[in-house]
């Protein structure tokens, strides 16, 4: 089975530490360890299958079908399979104004 390398952008790693940050701090650190592992387990798992994803659906009504996402709710995870390589370009809180969000991030 082929292995595709996952890379994180910088702006997704600061998403994850956000993400931690926030549930440490709103919450208990054993829950932010918790979803931290679980994403990370996530994004991870796609070195073998990154096809598994869907469409994000923001994108799609758009007809934009080159970025895909995994969720553990209520975070999703939007990647990229480029070269053989999966790019992370973001992981946020799908509570978010996510049309605002994917445009800013992936669309300029």
């Amino acid at each position: 089975m082929k292995k595709y390398p996952v890379i994180l952008t910088s702006k997704a790693e600061q998403d994850i530490e956000d993400i931690y940050d926030y549930i440490a701090k709103k919450d208990m650190l054993q829950n932010a360890e918790c979803v931290l592992d679980k994403l990370e387990a996530l994004i991870l798992a796609l070195d073998e299958t990154p096809e598994r994803g869907t469409y994000p659906p923001e994108l799609s009504r758009q007809g934009i079908n080159e970025f895909r996402e995994v969720i553990f709710k209520p975070y999703r995870a939007i990647y990229q399979i480029f070269q053989s390589k999966v790019i992370v370009h973001l992981c946020v809180d799908g509570r978010r104004d996510m049309v605002a969000l994917l445009e800013r991030r992936l669309l300029r």
